[in-house]
């Protein structure tokens, strides 16, 4: 079974590099992610899912015992923990022909095209795997054309590019590719 939201939804040039921009017969109000979600992120949904399964088990064990209530509390909490699981693996960046979308743990942000400034590589202190910790590296900033900048949309230290440096610069590339591309002023 295809897990679209696992996938980079892009192909591949015959070099390697990642071919930024959809096929002529794609849907144009498709949203695709052009990398694909890192080892960290994987790791901490199923690490979830796990934990979620077994707060399932608990809720039918609670249930045969004879407690609905405790059973109903277990498995609403069994599924705000898949919820949360499914959402940490969406996290990201995903663009489309319409613009650019941040997605974080609890909110979303879009960006038309027409929005963005620009998009580029910078050297600047990033915060190691979303910890309070910081270290220098890699990031993509979104500068608007009004307004403040947006959240750093990506660094080579994040859950999906620590330790893969070259997936990092292939999405970065991938990302300025599709600013420049559907970027109008």
């Amino acid at each position: 079974m295809p897990l679209p939201f696992l996938t980079a939804d892009r192909a591949l040039q015959a070099d390697g590099r990642a071919e930024p921009f959809p096929p002529p017969d794609h849907d144009p109000e498709h949203w695709r992610r052009p990398y694909r979600p890192g080892p960290w992120r994987v790791g901490a949904a199923a690490v979830l899912l796990l934990l979620a399964s077994f707060v399932l088990l608990s809720a039918l064990i609670i249930a045969l015992a004879g407690s609905p209530v405790g059973a109903v509390i277990c498995a609403v909490v069994a599924v705000l923990v898949i919820a949360l699981a499914l959402r940490l693996v969406r996290v990201g960046v995903w663009v489309s022909a319409r613009g650019l979308r941040q997605v974080n743990l609890l909110r979303t942000t879009t960006l038309p095209w027409s929005a963005v400034a620009a998009v580029r590589t910078v050297q600047q202190p990033v915060r190691w795997l979303g910890l309070p910790r910081t270290v220098q590296g890699q990031a993509l900033r979104v500068e608007r054309v009004q307004g403040a900048p947006l959240r750093t949309l990506l660094s080579d230290r994040n859950g999906d590019f620590l330790g893969r440096s070259e997936t990092f610069e292939r999405a970065a590339d991938a990302l300025e590719a599709w600013a420049t591309e559907y970027h109008r002023p």
